[in-house]
């Protein structure tokens, strides 16, 4: 069912009962009352009967003796167990009363007899005063009974049912909130679940599969989510075999080249050996250098593809990192000379260890001086310094070249400074490049 549906039914049931839940609650709460009323309704003493009662018993009372004046009104109190009787004579003297009522004075004053009959009237308990024989020379007699015998059950309990009757209400009222909410935080339950999910990655960097538990819009929402992540599982094994692919082919490229290379290299080095034509050296020489170019190419190729499968030898310890340095600058002096650069060296005397790979560090200063050779040959101008600062020591390469933004003629893809970055992220150290018009600086330094 969908959420939408879902939430319509609770509006709409929140829309019909409400509006009778009133009557419907006066109904169940008050039936049973009116039924109890209706069974007890004969146990009800009738007011206007029993005041007609009494008057009847006060005119047969006429010329009765105290005895049978008391007698009468000892059978009124066994048919009325609760009542209370009074028989107060013509001098205003109580004579008679049942049960005994201490707050009863024993003489009655015209005042007192005025005063009590204005506070009985109409009020609890019910009183009826009848004169003996209807003759006020005969003295009266009073019956008084509790007004809570002469009032229906319905009446009795419709005080302590109003209160439940309102609490009916408010449980209705409730009820619609807390549906509400619960479907509510059912809803936000499910989207932080699917929120995890899209938060947590395996051990490929993939989210985990989420389990669909309902087939509502939540529920198509979370098939998608899984149907993503089993199109990127696949997308990621076929990139992954392609990755695998194309690397075995540029190590069998890399292999079948190195190989008409080195017959090339053999033939010019034969041909050198025979008398040519200055023409002739310098086709020579230029077939020397492009062979040598491909070479290193080649080399960088397959360097980069061993380095991004993780399979390029890594063997990391501490060394003399300046050692290093002019070691590197040392092998690639009479290339410098050669090309005619002007070669400044500006190494500190002072040792400083690096845990990395010297064979790796050889091999990133070798393409930052290739580079150099290739790409800022106009400027004729290499140095290599270093700073010591209080994070440790930086090395430094500089050049008077046109910038890395401009193209030379022998600029390639970049695979040689892309496996320098390789190696320095690898072995824990960090790097930046200022380059422009006047020159390009490298800044190697540990992190």
């Amino acid at each position: 069912m969908k959420l939408q549906t879902k939430y319509l039914i609770i509006i709409s049931a929140a829309l019909i009962l409400l509006p009778i839940a009133f009557p419907l609650v006066s109904v169940v709460f008050y039936l049973p009352l009116y039924s109890l009323d209706n069974i007890e309704e004969k146990k009800v003493i009738d007011g206007e009967k029993v005041e007609e009662m009494w008057h009847e018993k006060a005119t047969e009372l006429n010329g009765k003796t105290s005895m049978e004046i008391q007698a009468a009104l000892q059978k009124v109190n066994e048919k009325y167990p609760n009542s209370e009787l009074l028989w107060i004579n013509k001098q205003g003297h109580k004579e008679y009363e049942l049960p005994a009522q201490p707050t009863i004075p024993e003489q009655w004053s015209a005042g007192y007899t005025v005063d009590f009959m204005k506070r009985r009237t109409g009020g609890d308990p019910f009183t009826v005063v009848a004169f003996i024989g209807n003759k006020q020379d005969n003295g009266f007699i009073v019956f008084q009974l509790p007004r809570e015998l002469m009032e229906p059950p319905i009446h009795k309990l419709r005080s302590r049912y109003d209160v439940v009757y309102t609490a009916a209400i408010i449980v209705m009222l409730l009820l619609f909130l807390v549906v509400s909410w619960l479907f509510f935080r059912n809803i936000r339950k499910r989207l932080l679940a699917l929120q995890k999910a899209m938060s947590e990655r395996d051990e490929h960097q993939i989210p985990v599969p989420i389990s669909v538990s309902k087939q509502d819009e939540i529920g198509k929402l979370e098939v998608s989510f899984n149907t993503m992540i089993d199109e990127l599982k696949t997308s990621r094994m076929r990139e992954k075999e392609e990755e695998q692919l194309r690397r075995q082919l540029i190590a069998n490229l890399s292999h079948d080249l190195r190989t008409p290379l080195t017959t090339l290299r053999a033939h010019a080095y034969t041909l050198s050996k025979e008398e040519l034509s200055t023409k002739g050296e310098e086709s020579l020489e230029v077939i020397d250098v492009k062979v040598k170019q491909i070479d290193g190419l080649i080399d960088n190729l397959l360097s980069y593809t061993l380095l991004m499968a993780k399979k390029y030898r890594f063997e990391p310890k501490a060394v003399d990192v300046l050692r290093v340095v002019k070691q590197s600058i040392t092998s690639w002096y009479p290339v410098f000379e050669k090309e005619g650069f002007e070669i400044n060296i500006d190494l500190p005397d002072v040792k400083e260890q690096w845990t990395i790979d010297p064979l790796w560090l050889e091999r990133i200063f070798d393409n930052l001086f290739q580079n150099i050779i290739r790409h800022a040959k106009e400027g004729l101008y290499v140095r290599v310094t270093a700073e010591v600062v209080k994070e440790g020591l930086t090395i430094l390469i500089k050049d008077k070249g046109a910038g890395m933004q401009n193209d030379s003629k022998d600029k390639g893809a970049g695979i040689g400074l892309s496996i320098v970055a390789i190696m320095i992220k690898e072995m824990g150290l960090d790097w930046d490049v200022e380059t422009g018009e006047s020159g390009t600086c490298f800044r190697i330094w540990k992190k």
